[in-house]
């Protein structure tokens, strides 16, 4: 097949188009210099000269916090940009695959989101356009997966794992949040299905994330530091490094709502013969041993 992947640079296009590549696919990798989705004559040009059996859209605006300053231009980013491609991969008669976020919803309560769960109510901008997002494939495109995800790390890239580790070696105190619930995904790990989803005709809402358990991010950050010492890194130790929870509120207030409630029913992978993700913790073991810290 040959695959159109959008936001390349990023940490989940990068394992994607890796992916890709090694299963013999032609993957045609683009971002925003080879390809502006904000510009509807940029999409068509470059989706007609390539003309993908699918494409994989995993370009977007993440930062959450900075999208409350411009509203117009995440939603340029999220929802337009979105439907641009939409609107030409339905012309086109392709595929495609938009990864989304657990934001779409509320983030309230204790029971994990299930993938066809209708009842949005985003918390804040990144989550109302990445919903916006959602529709428009969901409006214009008759062969579409829609993949929920959350908490993604990777290597080519911010993420929190990479952060903790920074703020670790400087401080000898850190204060983590423990009452926002979910589950780490590791790119690598979800490259690897979302590859698996683009062979088949198997359409839908999906959500995919790591298996393993729900966490904080306090959780996380504590099993970060304990296998960073199991691979020799004193300076994590906990007698020297002290991690203590704190409420949301305690921690402080962000410019975004974010969600208490990030659990993500991933059960709708396997019943459709999907296998799943390793454990976050095996994977953030992986992870580990590919970076340099």
């Amino acid at each position: 097949m040959k695959i159109l992947v959008t936001g390349v640079k990023g940490q989940l296009g990068y394992d994607v188009v890796n992916e890709l590549t090694k299963r013999g696919h032609e993957a045609v990798g683009v971002d925003i210099e080879e390809m502006d989705i904000t510009n509807k004559a940029s999409v068509e040009q470059v989706l007609r000269e390539v003309l993908p059996d699918a494409v994989i859209h995993c370009a977007a605006w993440t930062a959450v916090d900075a999208a409350e300053d411009c509203p117009e231009k995440v939603h340029l980013v999220n929802a337009v940009g979105t439907e641009n491609i939409a609107c030409l991969c339905k012309e086109l008669g392709c595929k495609m695959m938009y990864i989304s976020t657990d934001y779409v919803f509320d983030g309230q309560g204790t029971v994990p989101w299930q993938p066809d769960c209708k009842e949005y109510e985003p918390l804040n901008v990144y989550g109302k356009t990445k919903l916006e997002g959602e529709l428009a494939v969901v409006n214009h495109v008759d062969r579409y997966f829609i993949v929920r995800i959350a908490w993604v790390f990777g290597k080519n890239g911010k993420n929190f794992i990479k952060t903790m580790l920074n703020i670790g070696k400087k401080l000898d105190t850190i204060k983590v949040v423990n009452d926002q619930i979910g589950t780490p995904t590791y790119t690598f790990d979800l490259a690897r299905l979302l590859v698996d989803m683009i062979e088949t005709e198997k359409y839908g809402y999906y959500h995919a994330t790591n298996e393993g358990g729900y966490i904080s991010w306090y959780d996380f950050t504590k099993e970060i530091f304990r296998q960073a010492v199991q691979m020799g890194h004193d300076e994590y130790r906990e007698e020297r490094l002290k991690v203590y929870p704190v409420t949301t509120e305690e921690y402080g207030v962000s410019k975004a709502k974010r969600p208490f409630n990030s659990r993500l029913d991933k059960s709708k992978l396997t019943e459709k013969g999907f296998l799943p993700l390793p454990t976050w913790q095996d994977a953030l073991r992986r992870y580990l041993q590919e970076i340099e810290f």
